[in-house]
């Protein structure tokens, strides 16, 4: 678990901004200690097509948080995301050697589920457990120790392209940063922003972003379906920006101090002013005209999400509801629209959990920066700022030292 004064950085690579979150140790929880955000315009729905715009991004948001923080940066752990993202569930059954669950026992049996056929350019990211049954009890959680002579596990499968993850670490690299690992971005946004209760009883996240939109269901305790669908808040900019008539640029800043997802809470008085382009004078126009352009394109996104949480089979049972995070949430009338459309509770999910600078990152736009930090935290052991990227980070996961996987990518980039 986390131990005082070790550190942590997560580097949440998105569309349209790069946000370096810097935590380390405090009396048993993640404190976050320094921030660093900067707008991102080397990718294209989370995948890296300009190296250099997205190198000096990197920097900048690093330098950012460094001030911040008072240290030196020099590794992290990075968020992956993007449409090349596939997710899959899969089992794998063993017999117990000596009908007692033991560690070993555990991992032939994920080992097993692991064995499916994968084609050549993609790569494992997470093998996790869902559940485990021995002999015909399911549900089991943490199956050591007990009795039985079958042991089978169901877990959820993730995979990446290799090219896009190998993009990733080589843009860090040329940042000065060493990447210890690499971890889902949706996976990170849930630590983040969803409780112990609502993972139990039924939950699904939406993470909308800049280019993407990040879907993991949860029940019973554990995840159940990812899914990354490419469009996100891009797309509502874009809508904006043809339908008032004024520059991308302008037409996000619209968005973010104007917008409403939900045109009934928007007063009939409301206006707002709006830039025009070729150096035309800006106009006044009533803000209901903005949200009558914005909620269409939500409704259209909010459907395509809602179909694919129905894949899940899930749907019925998300007593929770849906969490909205990522930059689309903040949105007003998100949450309501979100209801409407999915016939369920809906919040939005803010960072919750840590201390230090809390008023800072109360936004779900760093959902995934403070998400990667609780993952590492809870999943690795604490590695120093400073430390050499050829010592090893041994994040024990089912069994498996997943740094081979790390290693085997930076032997391929460099």
């Amino acid at each position: 678990m986390v131990k005082d004064d070790e550190l942590l950085v997560g580097l949440d690579i998105g569309t349209t901004k790069i946000c370096v979150v810097v935590g380390k140790g405090s009396e048993g929880k993640v404190s976050i200690v320094g921030i660093g955000s900067h707008p991102s315009t080397g990718l294209r729905k989370g995948v890296v097509v300009n190296m250099d715009s997205t190198v000096n991004s990197i920097k900048k948001a690093v330098e950012e948080a460094e001030l911040m923080a008072g240290i030196k940066i020099d590794s992290c752990l990075a968020g992956i995301g993007g449409g090349h993202i596939k997710s899959f569930n899969s089992n794998g059954v063993v017999a117990i050697k000596d009908k007692e669950v033991k560690a070993e026992d555990i991992a032939r049996a994920i080992d097993a589920a692991k064995a499916v056929a994968i084609p050549a350019d993609r790569e494992l990211i997470h093998v996790i457990p869902q559940e485990f049954i021995v002999d015909d009890q399911d549900g089991i959680k943490d199956p050591v120790g007990i009795t039985g002579v079958r042991l089978e596990v169901k877990v959820h499968i993730v995979t990446g392209n290799i090219s896009s993850a190998q993009n990733i670490i080589k843009c860090c690299k040329l940042a000065g940063l060493t990447v210890d690992d690499i971890i889902l971005g949706q996976l990170a946004s849930a630590e983040a922003t969803l409780t112990p209760e609502e993972k139990e009883i039924g939950a699904a996240l939406v993470d909308i972003g800049g280019g993407t939109s990040d879907i993991a269901v949860f029940s019973n305790g554990s995840i159940k379906y990812t899914s990354v669908l490419p469009f996100g808040g891009n797309s509502i900019t874009n809508d904006i920006a043809i339908g008032l008539r004024t520059p991308i640029d302008d037409a996000e800043k619209i968005k973010k101090k104007y917008g409403c997802a939900f045109s009934n809470m928007v007063g009939a008085n409301e206006t707002i002013e709006v830039p025009s382009v070729g150096g035309r004078k800006p106009r006044t126009l009533q803000r209901k005209t903005l949200a009558d352009i914005i909620e269409p394109r939500v409704e259209e996104v909010a459907g395509l999400i809602y179909e694919e949480i129905k894949k899940s089979g899930q749907e019925k049972l998300l007593a929770s509801g849906v969490i909205i995070t990522g930059g689309c949430a903040n949105l007003e009338g998100m949450p309501e629209l979100a209801e409407s459309i999915f016939n369920l509770p809906a919040r939005r999910g803010s960072p919750m959990g840590v201390g230090g600078l809390v008023d800072v990152v109360n936004n779900p736009a760093y959902a995934t920066g403070v998400g990667l930090l609780i993952y590492g935290f809870k999943n690795t052991k604490g590695r120093r700022r400073g430390f050499d990227a050829g010592r090893s980070m041994k994040r024990l996961f089912s069994g498996q030292k997943l740094l081979n996987r790390m290693g085997e990518w930076f032997k391929e980039i460099f």
